[in-house]
C-alpha cells in the first residue's frame, strides 16, 4: 500500500484529537480512558497527581477526583494494572499475554521456587481479603534483593507477579495503597475471549486509536507492522502508521484548539522522538537533574496551545497557604497578547479547580 503524504500540521492534529486535547472535550472519566487507552499514575503531584492532571487537562472544570475512584472502585469501568488505569475493554485483549507471563527465566525460576508463598498469598486473599500488601504475611522461601523501589518485603513482589498473570487485582486504594484482591471478585466474568493472536491484532489497532499516528514497534509504541495504514510526515524520514478513522476525520471541520497544560507523564509526551518529528519540540524531565541544571524546573508542565507547544509552566500548590505559586511561565517565542491572556486564564481555571488562589502569575 502507498503510504499516506502527510503535512506536520495533518500529523499534529491527528495527534491532539486522538489524545482528545483539541477544543471538543470528552465527557466523563471513562471516555478519556477508553481513548487514551490507560491513565498514568503517579504520585509526584506539584500541581496534583498526575491521574488526575492527566484527566483535568482533557474533561476541564467538571472533572472531580472522586469520579475516578467510582469509575474503578464502584462501577468497575477501568482496573489498575502496571502502574495505571485501564478501560475494562482492554482486559480480555491482555488476559492471553498475562497468561503467559513470565517470558524472563529469573522471573519464573522465583516463582517456582516460592510455590508455597505463592499459595499463602492466594489462599489469605480468598479467605480475608480485600487487603492491603502490609496484612499479608511474607512467607516466602527465596528473596529478591532490594532494587530502589522496593524494600526486603517480598509480598508487594509475590503480588505484582500474581496481578501480572491475572490471579490477582487491585479492587481499590487506601491514599496511595493498593488493596488487592482475587480477581475473580474484581474483574467481570463474562469477558469474551480471544487466541493470542486475535488479541494482540486487536490491542495493537487500540494503541494505534489511542496515537493517532506512531512509529511501529512492539515494545515501545505497541503498534504493529501492519497496524493501520503507512504514512510520511513531511520533513520525517520514519514511516509511521496512521488510524484509518482519524485520517478520514482530516476531512471534517477543524473544532479549533485551546490551551492545556500537560503532566510530565502524559501519555502524548511519551515518545519522545514523535515530539521532535511532528511538534519540533525536544522535550526533556528536569525531575531528576540537578537544581543547577534545571531549565524550566523540577516538575515544569509542558503548555500546549492548539498543536504546538509553546513553553512551560514552573508551578506549585502550597496546600499549607491554598495557593497556585506560579515561578515562572517559560515561553519558547513571545505570546501575542491573546495568547498571554489565554494562558493566564487557563491558569486560573486550574487555581478554581485545586480550590486554591493565584500567586506570581504574571
Amino acid at each position: 500500500m502507498t503510504a499516506h503524504q502527510l503535512t506536520r500540521d495533518q500529523a499534529r492534529r491527528i495527534v491532539v484529537r486522538a489524545q482528545l486535547l483539541d477544543a471538543d472535550r470528552p465527557g466523563d472519566v471513562v471516555e478519556v480512558a477508553e481513548q487514551l487507552g490507560y491513565i498514568k499514575i503517579d504520585p509526584t503531584a506539584t500541581i496534583a497527581p498526575c491521574e488526575h492532571t492527566v484527566l483535568w487537562s482533557r474533561i476541564g472544570w467538571s472533572y472531580e477526583p472522586g469520579q475516578l475512584r467510582k469509575a474503578v472502585e464502584d462501577d468497575r469501568l477501568l482496573f489498575e494494572f502496571d502502574g495505571a488505569f485501564r478501560p475494562m475493554s482492554l482486559l480480555p485483549l491482555m488476559l492471553p499475554g498475562m497468561r503467559r507471563w513470565p517470558q524472563r527465566e529469573s522471573s519464573k525460576q522465583w516463582l517456582a521456587a516460592n510455590a508455597g508463598f505463592r499459595a499463602d498469598v492466594l489462599a489469605r486473599l480468598g479467605a480475608e481479603g480485600p487487603l492491603l500488601a502490609s496484612d499479608i504475611p511474607d512467607t516466602a522461601q527465596v528473596s529478591r534483593a532490594p532494587d530502589g523501589w522496593s524494600g526486603t518485603n517480598q509480598v508487594p513482589h509475590m503480588l505484582d507477579f500474581l496481578l501480572r498473570q491475572g490471579e490477582v487485582a487491585v479492587t481499590g486504594r487506601e491514599g496511595r495503597h493498593r488493596r488487592w484482591d482475587l480477581a475473580e471478585r474484581v474483574y467481570p466474568q463474562d469477558l469474551p475471549e480471544y487466541d493470542d493472536e486475535e488479541a494482540a491484532t486487536l490491542l495493537a489497532a487500540r494503541r494505534l486509536q489511542s496515537a493517532g499516528i506512531a512509529k511501529p514497534h512492539w515494545f515501545w509504541t505497541g503498534v504493529a507492522k501492519d497496524s493501520g495504514e503507512p504514512a510520511v510526515v513531511e520533513g520525517s524520514s520514519v514511516t509511521y502508521r496512521v488510524d484509518p478513522e482519524a485520517l478520514a476525520a482530516l476531512e471534517d471541520e477543524d473544532s479549533g484548539g485551546r490551551v492545556a497544560f500537560l503532566n510530565p507523564y502524559d501519555s502524548i509526551l511519551f515518545d519522545r522522538r514523535r515530539l521532535e518529528d511532528l511538534f519540533e519540540f525536544t522535550y526533556v524531565l528536569e525531575q531528576f537533574k540537578p537544581k543547577a541544571q534545571r531549565r524550566y524546573g523540577f516538575f515544569a508542565h509542558p503548555i500546549l496551545m492548539g498543536d504546538r507547544f509553546v513553553g512551560m509552566l514552573d508551578a506549585e500548590v502550597d496546600r499549607e497557604r491554598e495557593v497556585l505559586k506560579v515561578t515562572a511561565v517559560h515561553e519558547f517565542l513571545p505570546f501575542e497578547p491573546e495568547e498571554a491572556d489565554i494562558v493566564r486564564a487557563e491558569i486560573a481555571d486550574l487555581a478554581e479547580w485545586l480550590g486554591v488562589s493565584v500567586t506570581g502569575l504574571p
